[in-house]
């Protein structure tokens, strides 16, 4: 999968604030919680466990959680010395619920960028993944999602973002695959355009090309 590079910014930010588009402060937990015991009920589970008494509660909860993107601030940084080399971030853990069964996905991120006029701080790198993944999603477009916002907030020359994650709806039903990963990428820029670069980052993350 492979998107197009974002043109450049007119101005370098130093403070990049990432937001959810829509905000959920209207979460009404205790409705949530009813319709989990109703779902429950129409499965044809005893709600009247005592073991169970609470779990409508928890469910609730945790799916609340699960879509709960933070808004964070991405400091960037003055490429003063030209740093011209790929950075890259192996191994970031996110977990995203399935659109489709409403199943968690999870796995791990490797994101890369070759910088233009201005570095990010590293750890805001798996901070985007984080926001992005707590959403009702699709790998393929988590994957993009990630790679876009760095291509149009940073101008770098270059972004790679690779994504590997196992897919509780594929791994414990259905097909029960279990032990399958699915892997995603987005690239945009001289990480797309130039073979070389491109060998170089899935090198790096892993994944020869």
């Amino acid at each position: 999968m492979t998107i197009s590079a974002a043109p450049p910014l007119t101005e370098p930010h130093h403070a990049l604030k990432l937001v959810p588009e829509r905000e959920r402060e209207g979460v009404d937990l205790d409705r949530a919680a009813r319709a989990v015991a109703e779902l429950l009920d129409a499965l044809g589970v005893d709600g009247t466990n005592e073991h169970l008494a609470a779990t409508p509660g928890r469910v609730a909860r945790a799916y609340a959680e699960f879509l709960a993107p933070e808004a964070f601030e991405a400091t960037t940084f003055p490429n003063d010395e030209g740093y011209d080399e790929l950075v890259v971030a192996r191994d970031i853990p996110f977990c995203s619920l399935c659109e489709h069964h409403l199943l968690p996905f999870r796995g791990v991120a490797h994101v890369g960028y070759l910088p233009g006029p201005r570095l990010v701080g590293l750890s805001k790198l798996a901070r985007v993944v984080t926001f992005f993944s707590r959403n009702l999603q699709v790998q393929e477009r988590l994957t993009t999602q990630i790679a876009e916002w760095l291509s149009v907030n940073l101008s770098p020359r270059g972004v790679g973002v690779v994504l590997e994650a196992d897919h509780t709806c594929m791994s414990i039903r259905g097909v029960r695959a279990a032990g399958s990963r699915t892997l995603t990428s987005a690239l945009a820029g001289v990480v797309r355009d130039d073979e070389r670069t491109r060998a170089e980052f899935f090198s790096l993350v892993g994944h020869p090309s």
